[in-house]
């Protein structure tokens, strides 16, 4: 099993910034891509950011010069460092990571979700 765990999430104003983290655990081999998406209410899931294990980097064109997202491959964490945020950015954020457990078999796991909220 691979968990993730999210962190970060809350309410701020428009205009101000948050920090989300995610920490896998579990029996991970090697970690792919890790990434974060967001569903707001009544919306689809869709992708905010990715980043592979060499460090390229994919952003969804709403999130591009706003969002960073990063990660520690030592701890197996990401990162997603959001700036000028908008009321329009009010979701869940989900984490999602890809890789291969110790066993060889591949895997896809999903966090919890944090909600942010972001005040007009």
């Amino acid at each position: 099993q691979v968990q993730l765990v999210e962190s970060g999430g809350g309410l701020v104003q428009a205009g101000g910034s948050l920090r989300l983290s995610c920490a896998a655990s579990g029996s991970i081999l090697s970690m792919n891509a890790m990434g974060w998406y967001r569903q707001a209410p009544g919306k689809q899931r869709d992708l905010v950011a990715a980043i592979t294990g060499g460090g390229n980097t994919n952003y969804a064109d709403s999130m591009k010069g706003r969002f960073t997202i990063s990660r520690d491959n030592a701890k197996n964490t990401v990162y997603l460092q959001m700036n000028s945020l908008k009321p329009e950015d009010t979701a869940v954020y989900y984490c999602n990571a890809r890789g291969i457990k110790r066993d060889y078999v591949m895997f896809t796991s999903w966090g919890q979700g944090t909600q942010v909220t972001v005040s007009s």
